[in-house]
C-alpha cells in the first residue's frame, strides 16, 4: 500500500466506514468477532463474525504499516522485553521493542528466548527500522548480551531490570488481548493479529496521564482524523 494511499475494497458489499469501523473496533478494544457482530448489529448493521474476521485479517495490516509510516524516526534509545505466552497450550515467547517515546518497533513470537533467538530479534528489528540505536536497554537474561556482541557491538547495553518498565509495560494491551481471545490457536495466527494489533492500538492510546481533558479530546480527534485517512473513510454514517 503506498503511503497517502487507502486501500482496496472493490468487490466488498459493504461500504468503506463500515469495514474501517469494525477493523478499529477489534483492534482497539477487546472484543470478539461476535460481539462486533453484536454491536455493529445493534446499530443497523447486519454483517456476521465470520466477514469481521476476514476484514481483520485483509485490511488490519495494512492499516498498522500505514500508520508506522507516519511515525518519526525512532528515538536513539530502544527498549527491549520479552514475555511467554501460552499458544495451544504450549509456552511460547513475545519479542518486543519500543522506543523512548513508547512507539512500538517491532515484535516477533519464537519458541525460544535464548542467544539466536535474541540475535534474530536485533537483526530483524534493524532490518525493519532501516537504523541502529544509540543505546539498548534490556532486563537480565544473558541472551541479550551474547546476541549483541555479536550482533551490535558498537551500541551501549544496558542490562537493568528497573530501567525497563517501558517495554515491561508496552506488553499490558497485549495481555488484555489475549485474555479477550482465551490464548492464541498458532504462532503464525498471534504473529499476524499481533503486528496489526501493535501497529493499531498505540494509535489510539496516547499518554492520557500526562493530559489535560481538552487536550486530550484534541489530540484523540486529530487521531481519528489520520484513521480515517489511512483507510479512506469519511466517518461513520449517520444511519448506522
Amino acid at each position: 500500500m503506498v503511503s497517502g494511499v487507502s486501500p482496496s475494497y472493490r468487490n466488498h458489499r459493504y461500504p468503506v466506514e463500515v469495514i474501517s469501523h469494525c477493523v478499529w473496533l477489534y483492534f482497539r478494544f477487546p472484543l470478539s468477532f461476535r460481539e462486533i457482530e453484536e454491536l455493529m448489529l445493534e446499530r443497523g448493521v447486519v454483517v456476521s463474525y465470520e466477514t469481521v474476521r476476514r476484514w481483520c485479517v485483509k485490511f488490519g495490516q495494512a492499516y498498522a504499516n500505514s500508520l508506522r509510516r507516519r511515525h518519526p524516526q525512532p528515538g536513539g534509545k530502544w527498549h527491549l522485553d520479552e514475555v511467554f505466552v501460552r499458544i495451544n497450550g504450549e509456552q511460547k515467547y513475545l519479542w518486543r521493542a519500543v522506543d523512548t517515546d513508547g512507539h512500538i518497533l517491532d515484535i516477533l513470537v519464537q519458541n525460544h528466548r535464548d542467544k539466536a533467538a535474541a540475535r534474530r530479534f536485533f537483526r530483524k528489528l534493524m532490518k525493519k527500522s532501516r537504523t541502529v540505536p544509540r543505546v539498548i536497554v534490556t532486563d537480565r537474561l544473558r541472551s541479550y548480551g551474547a546476541a549483541h556482541r555479536e550482533v551490535m557491538p558498537s551500541v551501549e547495553h544496558r542490562s537493568h531490570k528497573g530501567l525497563n518498565n517501558r517495554a515491561e509495560n508496552s506488553h499490558q494491551p497485549t495481555r488484555q488481548r489475549e485474555r479477550a481471545m482465551k490464548g492464541f490457536r498458532s504462532v503464525g495466527s498471534a504473529q499476524r493479529l499481533l503486528s496489526a494489533f501493535a501497529g493499531i492500538s498505540p494509535h489510539f492510546r496516547p499518554h492520557r496521564h500526562l493530559m489535560t481533558a481538552g487536550r486530550h479530546r484534541f489530540e484523540m480527534t486529530l487521531r481519528y482524523t489520520l484513521w480515517n485517512h489511512i483507510t479512506g473513510a469519511a466517518g461513520l454514517p449517520a444511519t448506522i
